[in-house]
């Protein structure tokens, strides 16, 4: 295998990063650009789970940690 020296030792590892960029785009960055398509999925998802009945342990239904009490 010949040794990749100057511009196409450029190319071979922009093609590498561009590879990794182009693989986690649609996991990454896609979803927090289209935030309301992806919140009306998960509320599709979610909208027959009871959170009472699959806490584990009898544990506390999760609230938020800054809210006012």
């Amino acid at each position: 295998m010949a040794k990749l020296t100057g511009w196409r030792y450029g190319m071979f590892v922009g093609g590498i990063v561009a590879a990794i960029g182009a693989a986690l785009f649609p996991i990454t960055i896609y979803p927090m650009l289209n935030l309301e398509e992806f919140r009306k999925i998960q509320a599709a998802n979610r909208a027959q789970i009871r959170q009472e009945e699959v806490q584990p342990g009898n544990m506390k239904v999760w609230s938020d940690p800054f809210g006012r009490k």
